[in-house]
């Protein structure tokens, strides 16, 4: 494991890994923040009460 860290600079992969942990965690907080269910700012969306106003289309004639 020592020769890996004479490679590379243990400074800089611990900064790029935080960095990239980082940028991780937004773009997992960012999409479900788009869905209807985990979006925890606005809550859920009222599109379940639009359908059940929708009247149902009249027989059709033969």
């Amino acid at each position: 494991m020592y020769k890996i860290w004479r490679i590379f600079d243990p400074r800089r992969v611990l900064i790029a890994n935080a960095a990239f942990l980082f940028v991780l965690a937004l773009l997992i907080h960012f999409i479900l923040l788009s869905t209807d269910k985990f979006n925890w700012l606005d809550g859920p969306s009222v599109r379940a009460g639009a359908a059940a106003q929708m009247a149902p289309l009249p027989p059709a004639r033969s």
